[in-house]
């Protein structure tokens, strides 16, 4: 059968799962709806955890990257897995016991203010919509190609998915479905893996094959190759880094707390019965999620390797299927600038990154049958333009692996998008329903009614989503950076004083949230955004060279710093407040009660 047949098949009969297991797990109650009724396993959590978490910048983007950044790319294997070290002993406990639905909640109760919970849910809507939005267009991008519809189409054929059990299963619903899909998604993953780590290495194990010899008899090291191939085209030795020891340290520790910081993967601690549960979901999660995050350094090497070989210098006429057919999806181009009808990839970019311009025109196409670049880069030699997001999905068949491997990376892509999605608008539908309806607008809300604002809040936040897919702003491609630089800048500091510091008042946690997440958008929006300028400012005007990702963790220190002055020289937050955040520290009968 064709790839395209495959990827129906393949991808009807997962759809099919999701949409069934909605209708079994359909929610009942708010309870359901909001935490699937606290009664969620932790391996079950754990696995739905790790779907939740492990977005489409994971499976298809993190590999991309690393492929193109070599060892810079590392600093997003440790803050993103690092994390969730500090979910398990920092946050999750202490949040189950406090025995909340949701960040804002927790954050309104815990700092008696109306106004804080204001803050609180600003910060979660701005968080998910940024990540949400990113989402939508990866499941966009693989419908595209894969079962060749419009880019618009696969948005609402996603959005239709997404919107059928995240309304009908609330979290209920969604956890069981992310557990399908967490399934599915490593499976995808790690078949192609294993296939091309045994074609190129002989090697089983992925982890252990890209640092391996290649499997022709020379006896050269794969990463070996990979580096002279590197330097051979003008690029920096694949295995050496050029980021600074701080930038590198400010990447690391704003991915860090800024997944420590997300609202989407924080609720997810609500859903099991007891405290220790929520200690021992966040350890399988860490678990399940390595088992994709070792093996991305060597699809990364995998895929640039292999990528390099059958296009470089090679005709373009002559050139495999895969090629052209990546072409049309406007995340491949090719300009031949020396008219010798030959693909000359070199350090440099093909096109220049121009933010008011589109990269193609995706109507002409050139001499040779080339995609017609648009913003050409004359200064460059490098006639390749290749969107990372490819690396991943392209990689099965730049290896020549048989259709159906490639119709599960199309499964997969899907999965760990729709799972993610998925999870935010719930974030956004219970952020709305909960936390401003519920606890502000009309408290006296029937249970039944809460439900249904729950619902129609999902309804309405899927198409926000939708035309942000659609119709993607500038920030979509630094979507993952910015949304956790905002979640390092905002909740973080907030939930950690007002876990372990009693004299943390509501002064202190509005003025630092709203001083940190202002600090963290101005900083995106200049140097990652260039709103303010035509083009991108220069790396030498970061401050204290620090990189936009690497932002979120001074931002997050700002957070830190204001909240404390602030909070020393106002009032001291009431005694039953203080009683509170005693009693959540309290280990004993910590796996009973989860009330406060």
């Amino acid at each position: 059968m064709s790839v395209q047949v495959w990827t129906y098949v393949l991808v009807g009969l997962t759809f099919a799962l999701y949409i069934g297991i909605a209708i079994w797990s359909r929610a009942g109650s708010t309870k359901d709806f909001y935490v699937a009724g606290g009664g969620v396993s932790p391996l079950a959590n754990g696995m739905a955890t790790a779907a939740d978490w492990m977005s489409a910048a994971s499976f298809i983007s993190m590999a991309g990257i690393i492929a193109f950044a070599g060892y810079d790319g590392a600093v997003y294997l440790m803050g993103w897995t690092g994390g969730y070290v500090l979910l398990a002993l920092l946050l999750a406990p202490y949040l189950r016991k406090f025995g909340k639905f949701t960040v804002p909640d927790f954050i309104g109760d815990r700092y008696y203010s109306k106004t804080a919970r204001s803050v609180a849910v600003f910060c979660a809507l701005l968080v998910s919509f940024t990540y949400v939005a990113g989402q939508m267009r990866g499941v966009g991008i693989v419908f595209s190609r894969f079962l060749e519809v419009e880019i618009n189409t696969g948005v609402v054929i996603g959005m239709i998915i997404v919107l059928f059990y995240a309304v009908l299963g609330g979290m209920k619903g969604i956890t069981y479905t992310q557990v399908a899909q967490y399934c599915v998604l490593i499976f995808a993953f790690m078949v192609p893996a294993i296939f091309i780590s045994i074609q190129m290495t002989g090697n089983p194990v992925p982890q252990l094959g890209f640092g391996d010899t290649i499997n022709d008899g020379s006896g050269v090291y794969l990463l070996d190759k990979l580096d002279g191939l590197s330097t051979d085209l003008g690029f920096s030795e694949y295995t050496n880094g050029s980021k600074s020891m701080l930038d590198v340290f400010a990447i690391t520790l704003a991915l860090m707390v800024g997944t420590a910081g997300l609202p989407h993967v924080i609720v997810r601690f609500f859903t099991v019965k007891r405290v220790k549960d929520a200690r021992k979901s966040a350890g399988y999660a860490l678990l399940l999620i390595a088992i994709l995050y070792t093996t991305a350094p060597a699809v990364a090497v995998f895929a640039k390797t292999n990528l390099i070989e059958s296009v470089n210098r090679k005709e373009y006429k002559e050139l495999p299927v895969w090629f052209k057919n990546w072409e049309d999806t406007g995340l491949l181009g090719w300009i031949d600038k020396n008219n010798d009808g030959k693909v000359q990839y070199a350090n440099g970019h093909a096109v220049k990154g121009n933010k008011n311009k589109p990269i193609f025109d995706g109507e002409t196409r050139g001499v040779y049958g080339e995609r017609r670049i648009t913003n050409v880069n004359k200064a460059s030699k490098n006639e390749l333009f290749v969107d990372r997001d490819i690396m991943v999905l392209a990689n099965p068949e730049i290896a020549n692996l048989p259709n159906w491997v490639i119709a599960l990376v199309a499964a997969g892509g899907l999965a760990a998008a729709l799972s993610t999605a998925a999870g935010l608008l719930l974030v956004i539908s219970s952020s709305v329903s909960h936390d401003l309806i519920k606890k502000m607008i009309k408290p006296d809300i029937s249970e039944k009614g809460e439900l249904i604002a729950a619902r129609l809040s999902a309804v309405a936040a899927v198409c926000v989503a939708g035309y942000f897919g659609i119709n993607p702003p500038g920030f979509v491609a630094a979507v993952v950076a910015l949304a956790f630089g905002l979640a390092a800048a905002s909740f973080f500091p907030a939930i950690v004083l007002g876990i372990f510091y009693k004299r943390m008042n509501k002064e202190g946690a509005i003025a630092g949230m709203v001083v940190g997440i202002l600090s963290m958008l101005l900083y995106m929006i200049k140097y990652k955004l260039g709103w303010f300028d035509e083009t991108l400012p220069s790396p030498n005007e970061w401050w204290f060279g620090i990189s936009p990702e690497g932002f979120g963790a001074i931002a997050m220190g700002v957070n830190f710093i204001v909240s404390l002055i602030i909070c020393h020289i106002t009032s001291e937050p009431p005694k039953s407040v203080q009683e509170i955040v005693e009693q959540i520290r309290i280990p004993n009968n910590a796996g009973g009660s989860s009330q406060h």
